[in-house]
């Protein structure tokens, strides 16, 4: 238990001298103590708890022929409804060669696209996790400030803050902006203030015993947060965070209504030219849906990784 730790032990295995903590390399075998320790200390403090919530009776794993019975019935109704309500005559009309005429604008702004998208996700999770770890101080003004940052940017819609940061920004500061330069700006503190909170909570889940374990080594700041609270933390984070990149992703349609070269403007200006909305709309759609897929098996890989390292 952690108040049958010998302190004195403790301090002089924690440091090289009174005051001065050790360098990180040479306490990364206490970090596996610590985290060894933690691991220990919730085991035994929530033993009774996790024999409690455990079911005394397995769920059956039969059922698996019922769910495919009821997945081909819901595909056989929506033929069926597809087949009455939609004019076929329209669906073989369209030409979808368009796409191969203008593939180069097309990419093109599938690539402004991607670029956006990936700037937007690793400014917002940098600035989340920085604010993450400010909002655990003990000063009340800065956790005030961080939570009230937090609320404006999550509780206004994209929207009007890609237009108030365009048009009305230049004219209270007196500095303009590009239309890109507007849209990574809304949307990367958009993002910031929802990375904040993912971050936050996953902080919170770090168990307690972990927290005690790396204070009572004596590790510096910087040591037990990068190598004791952050990993495990990230780890639970990962479903979140995908889910939230991949809403962002499809969020970058809103900067056409300021005219960025991303795809959606790239799709709405070659339709007005070529008149072939339904071919490019749904060429964007398949775009949005296909990139999505992917990030989710990627993420469902890097899930598997994780559990595979812990063992």
């Amino acid at each position: 238990m952690v108040g049958d730790v010998d302190t004195t032990g403790l301090a002089r295995t924690g440091r090289d001298a009174p005051g001065r903590p050790r360098s990180a390399a040479a306490s990364a075998p206490l970090l596996r103590i610590a985290r060894r320790g933690a691991s220990i200390l919730d085991d035994q403090g929530g033993a009774q708890e996790a024999r409690m919530e455990t079911p005394m009776t397995e769920e059956p794993r039969g059922g698996g022929m019922g769910g495919t019975i009821v997945s081909l019935a819901v595909v056989v109704l929506l033929g069926l409804v597809l087949w009455r309500v939609v004019d076929w005559s329209i669906v073989r009309s369209l030409d979808f060669s368009v796409l191969w005429r203008y593939r180069y604008a097309l990419l093109s702004g599938l690539g402004m696209t991607f670029l956006i998208a990936s700037i937007s996700a690793i400014v917002g999770l940098s600035m989340g996790i920085v604010l993450a770890v400010v909002s655990q101080t003990r000063i009340a003004p800065v956790r005030w400030t961080i939570v009230a940052y937090v609320e404006v940017w999550r509780n206004t819609p994209l929207l009007v803050q890609v237009i108030w940061i365009h048009f009305a920004l230049p004219l209270v500061t007196g500095h303009s902006t590009t239309a890109l330069q507007s849209g990574l700006l809304a949307i990367s503190l958009q993002a910031s203030a929802y990375f904040t909170e993912i971050v936050r909570a996953g902080i919170e889940g770090i168990p307690r015993g972990q927290w005690d374990a790396a204070y009572a080594l004596g590790l510096s700041s910087w040591t037990r947060w990068t190598r004791v609270i952050l990993p495990p933390a990230i780890r639970t984070m990962v479903p979140a965070l995908t889910n939230l990149a991949i809403s962002f992703f499809k969020a970058t349609a809103i900067l056409s209504v300021i005219q960025v070269n991303e795809l959606m403007t790239v799709t709405a200006r070659l339709s007005n030219h070529s008149f072939k909305q339904i071919e490019l709309i749904t060429f964007a759609a398949a775009a949005y849906l296909l990139f999505g897929n992917i990030l989710n098996f990627g993420a469902a890989l890097l899930e598997r990784r994780f559990a595979r390292a812990d063992g």
